[in-house]
């Protein structure tokens, strides 16, 4: 029998790689699980998939036929928040970065280990969960609502991925104190790892410019050179 997944509703998983032994053993790994899979070996298949089904999140390798990860990415951000977890082959850290840059949440690099992905799938899907329920917190013309998961700025919504949404939602109930990189791998991704301080340099970038009127010129979301980030109300 299949390990009983965290979420009251099953979530299905969409696993895009062009090597069918790397998504014969990713697939085997999260029925295991008791997730749900559908399977592409290329981008193309993948969009097409997308656009007739509904997964919880996608598994995305960078390197594929036809339409490439990058594309595919920038295409589903277009159109949503679907959380995006990267697979990359150890050379392509430009790709990576391009990949968080893009929106990806999180990302593992070839060779992997299934159970190491099984849980950052776990991670992210926990995360784009409700918390319990918890009163808004308003700084600024800026409010977080933890139980509708939306930040508004100005009374407009802001379109904010998972892993931003959680970032800032960290940093809100954690005023005024500064987070290093790794605190923050680990309080918001759920791991740490000496490799992945580009991640939350990138997500912080990127939350910045959605956040704050003048990115260049931070109020709330600032860096603290030498030790961190840290948000000010």
């Amino acid at each position: 029998m299949p390990a009983r997944v965290d979420n009251d509703q099953v979530s299905t998983v969409l696993v895009v790689d062009d090597e069918p032994s790397v998504r014969d053993v990713v697939v085997r790994y999260l029925r295991h699980e008791g997730y749900n899979t559908l399977e592409a070996g290329d981008g193309d298949a993948a969009r097409e998939l997308l656009e007739t089904q509904t997964p919880s999140l996608v598994v995305l390798d960078l390197m594929l036929p036809g339409m490439d990860g990058l594309s595919l990415c920038r295409w589903i951000r277009e159109r949503s928040e679907l959380p995006v977890i990267m697979i990359t082959a150890l050379g392509e850290e430009t790709d990576r970065l391009a990949g968080l840059e893009l929106g990806a949440d999180d990302y593992l690099t070839k060779p992997f280990s299934p159970r190491e992905l099984v849980a950052r799938v776990k991670a992210v899907l926990r995360r784009s969960s409700p918390p319990a329920t918890m009163e808004p917190i308003r700084f600024g013309d800026l409010v977080v609502d933890p139980d509708r998961r939306e930040a508004l700025k100005g009374g407009s919504p802001l379109r904010l991925t998972t892993l931003e949404f959680d970032l800032l939602w960290f940093f809100a109930s954690n005023p005024n104190r500064v987070f290093e990189r790794a605190e923050l791998m680990q309080s918001v991704w759920g791991y740490t790892s000496e490799l992945d301080t580009g991640t939350v340099t990138v997500h912080v970038r990127r939350l910045r410019a959605k956040i704050e009127d003048d990115p260049s010129r931070p109020r709330h979301l600032e860096t603290v050179w030498g030790s961190g980030y840290r948000l000010t109300p």
